[in-house]
């Protein structure tokens, strides 16, 4: 079992000023972003996600576990969305079908991943990224509130959609389902086929390079990115015709940054980064390894 750090109180070390600092700008940006939305839907519903994974943090940090980490994430997706769609829905004059559509597809996603996971850690038995970083107070506190970021960032441009105007459905919504159902689909097919070439003993300690593996290096990722793509595309024109009618001010539009975010978060900071510093530490004398990092795109596919 994992030994709590305990950190001192007078003369605290730099590290956990820093993981602090960080917590609390992840905070002040997405809360200042759902401030300067001027809905109070959107507010609460950035305060919410942050609460929550504030929450949840205390037990993870006091049982030393981050096994209901991802789980958390998805809880908090649902919890978001569907407070919003719920309490938009009352000043609505109609049913808000496209709000539903919405709330559908990012709550079918966010199931679908966070029970991937939470299956996928229970299995291993631990995510081999946390070994260090939850035996630090400060540390796990920042990767809980991070969390809390990914969800208000990726999710705030559906939310001011649904709390605006609602969701309009046209042509260009059209195109954004299209492509969050291709990236959705593109995410399940990678995680699957992942899974099936780990669950064999043979290929123990190799790497995948069929499928769409054999495409790019990260093709799960790019599903991901392409979705939240879609969210952003889906939510567009409500932006827009919200802010025709005064619902909003122009920079409302900087909430269709959840894509950009995405792939931010996803390249430099957790999964492809963390991803291939590993690979190329395990792999480093593999010359098959070699050349399937020179011949296959680290993200977006090679057709």
């Amino acid at each position: 079992m994992n030994k709590i750090k305990i950190e001192p109180v007078g003369g605290i070390k730099m590290k956990s000023i820093i993981n602090i600092l960080i917590a609390a700008f992840a905070f002040v940006i997405a809360f200042g972003i759902a401030i300067l939305t001027g809905n109070d839907l959107v507010k609460h519903a950035v305060l919410l996600a942050f609460v929550i994974n504030w929450i949840a943090y205390v037990p993870a940090y006091l049982l030393q576990t981050e096994k209901f980490y991802d789980l958390t994430g998805t809880i908090t997706y649902l919890t978001v969305i569907w407070t919003t769609y719920v309490l938009s829905s009352s000043k609505l004059s109609s049913f808000p079908v496209g709000n539903l559509i919405l709330v559908l597809l990012i709550s079918v996603w966010a199931a679908r991943l966070g029970s991937f996971l939470f299956m996928r850690i229970h299995k291993d038995g631990e995510d081999k990224r946390f070994r260090t970083i939850k035996t630090s107070a400060s540390q796990f506190f920042m990767t809980w509130t991070l969390q809390g970021l990914w969800v208000s960032m990726c999710s705030m441009c559906a939310i001011a959609a649904i709390a605006g105007t609602g969701i309009i459905i046209n042509t260009i919504s059209i195109i954004g389902i299209v492509l969050f159902i291709l990236g959705f689909v593109i995410e399940i097919v990678a995680d699957q086929q992942k899974s099936e070439f780990r669950s064999k003993p043979e290929n123990k300690d190799s790497f995948i390079t069929s499928g769409l593996w054999s495409k790019s290096r990260h093709p799960n990722y790019f599903g991901e990115i392409l979705l939240w793509f879609g969210v952003a595309i889906i939510a567009l024109p409500s932006l827009i015709e919200a802010t025709k009618m005064g619902e909003y001010s122009p920079i409302v539009f900087i909430t269709l940054i959840s894509p950009l975010f995405t792939y931010l978060l996803l390249v430099y900071v957790s999964g492809v980064r963390m991803l291939e510093a590993r690979g190329d530490i395990k792999w480093a004398n593999d010359e098959g390894y070699k050349k399937y990092k020179e011949e296959t795109p680290m993200l977006f596919p090679k057709l």
